[in-house]
């Protein structure tokens, strides 16, 4: 336990120990499928891509770098899945996970890097077992494909829904 001193009446108070702030995305190709990461460290396994918030950042520029460090892509955002905070969601420590839905700009570039031994495209219908809660996000996500739930808005999602993107996804 980590103790501070309250700079008001100078006591001893209790450290607050919080959720670490963390982001995950669903990097979504309608011809390649999600992208998901081969863990290079503990925990091990396929996972999304994904990782901490450095202070100082949104959890949408977060997220866009995260991308690009462990895919090498860049990404748009397209819209907010949710947040998934159960406290058993990582071994390590408790995390809440602000989950994204974005589309790279070139998908052709994906490439493993930061702590991923390896990336590539998978097709929802033939997903590996996954790390963390990641099954069940990407559950959620295909309720999104199928239109049993929707997306929240990121930026400027109306240019995106414009676009027609969800659209031809669904399909």
């Amino acid at each position: 336990m980590t103790v501070l001193t309250c700079p008001q009446c100078g006591s001893a108070v209790k450290a607050w120990e919080n959720p670490a702030p963390t982001v995950d995305m669903i990097i979504y190709d309608l011809m390649r499928g999600v992208v998901l990461i081969e863990r290079g460290q503990p925990p091990f396994g396929h996972a999304l891509p994904g990782g901490f918030v450095e202070v100082g950042e949104t959890v949408e520029q977060a997220a866009v770098r995260e991308a690009l460090e462990e895919t090498g892509l860049e990404i748009e955002l397209v819209g907010l899945l949710g947040v998934y905070s159960d406290p058993a969601r990582d071994a390590r420590r408790h995390t809440m996970s602000t989950v994204f839905v974005a589309r790279a700009s070139h998908p052709e570039a994906l490439t493993a890097g930061d702590d991923a031994a390896a990336a590539a495209f998978w097709p929802l219908e033939a997903l590996p077992e996954l790390a963390f809660d990641h099954a069940r996000i990407l559950q959620h996500f295909r309720e999104v494909l199928s239109g049993s739930r929707q997306l929240a808005g990121v930026g400027d999602l109306q240019r995106l829904c414009d676009t027609g993107w969800l659209d031809m996804a669904k399909r």
